[in-house]
């Protein structure tokens, strides 16, 4: 308890602060100041408003538990029922001061890129894939994002050997960034005749959308390299050089894009994926350093490990980091996925120390 009063007293002081310097014509007259300024306070005014409930909850509590020991029995008893009360709104109140408090990710602001990809399973890994590229879409669309397929390989079953898609809308990463790893299905396929149930696996990667001031990248260190698209398409897609690969030599990173009908638009596409995937990296190498025991980003050797079984015969979907069992899996697999990813969130933070 003492150290989130302690970092109450910090917060609420700092928030005096900031409404001084606000107040001073000078700063009024500095607009990227002032903005400057008006965010750290609108950041700041929760832990006030939460802290503020949580020292007084604190303080009935030890009120509540001297009038327990009370020679009045009527008195005691309406206080032990107010410890109660006030024992509950104290555990809601440190959570909430709990996530108030985790040092935010700057990246969680940013738009998502996905890249999901039939892995183990041939044809039913690429149905499914196409099953959670149209979950996590269906998802978007309720929330009112922008889905803009960057890149696919469609099967003729109507599945995905890949997809990358971006998904701009407000802290869209945030949101998504605990999808990445190996999803496992295992349900029956159509075309099984004695009813066996199959086991298919598909990989998901996740990553905050780069900018060009997020990640530069030197024209020299790039190879670009033009040719006519493959695949089902229109009229002009397979009969120009539309397709883009881009290679980025210092990493050996290659990303191809052939989807739309002008080749800028294509290279430009390819520049975002490349951008995004260069910060990934240089994300994922920071976040080694710092706790090179965990892990748990996509890449670093530990995408062998599911993090999500979605059982089709039992209506059933797992997560197996946050211990998580869902009996609806049809309505995940339709969008309705906040309660999967608050719990799968919750469980995460919950391992974060502040």
């Amino acid at each position: 308890m003492s150290k989130y009063l302690e970092r109450i007293n910090e917060a609420e002081e700092r928030s005096r602060e900031i409404e001084g310097q606000l107040a001073d014509p000078d700063v009024a007259s500095q607009p990227g100041r002032f903005k400057e300024l008006a965010k750290d306070l609108a950041e700041l005014r929760p832990i006030v408003e939460v802290g503020g409930r949580y020292r007084d909850v604190v303080s009935e509590l030890d009120e509540a538990r001297q009038m327990v020991a009370d020679d009045d029995d009527d008195l005691a008893e309406m206080a032990r029922d107010e410890l109660e009360s006030l024992s509950s709104e104290l555990e809601e109140l440190d959570t909430k001061l709990f996530e108030l408090f985790i040092p935010k990710d700057p990246l969680d602001e940013k738009n998502a890129i996905f890249e999901i990809r039939a892995g183990t399973g041939g044809d039913e890994a690429a149905l499914f894939a196409g099953d959670l590229f149209r979950m996590y879409t269906r998802y978007a669309e309720r929330l009112g994002w922008k889905v803009d397929i960057m890149s696919s390989s469609e099967t003729a079953g109507g599945g995905f050997k890949e997809v990358i898609a971006t998904i701009d809308g407000r802290d869209v990463f945030s949101r998504f960034k605990y999808e990445r790893g190996v999803h496992r299905v295992q349900r029956v396929p159509a075309t099984e005749a004695q009813g066996r149930i199959h086991t298919s696996t598909v990989t998901v990667a996740v990553m905050p959308e780069a900018e060009e001031v997020d990640v530069e990248i030197d024209p020299q260190e790039l190879r670009i390299d033009v040719m006519r698209a493959g695949g089902p398409g229109g009229q002009s897609v397979n009969t120009t050089d539309s397709a883009v690969r881009l290679t980025h030599i210092p990493s050996g990173l290659v990303v191809q894009c052939q989807d739309e009908k002008s080749q800028h638009k294509n290279k430009a596409k390819a520049m975002k994926v490349l951008r995004s995937r260069l910060l990934d990296l240089e994300t994922e190498r920071v976040n080694a350093e710092r706790a090179s025991e965990r892990k748990e980003q996509v890449g670093t050797g530990e995408r062998s490990e599911k993090i999500r079984t979605y059982n089709f015969p039992q209506n059933r979907i797992t997560d197996h980091r946050a211990s998580i069992t869902l009996h609806k899996l049809e309505s995940v697999l339709e969008g309705d996925l906040d309660e999967l990813l608050d719990g799968v969130r919750g469980a995460m933070l919950a391992q974060v120390e502040i």
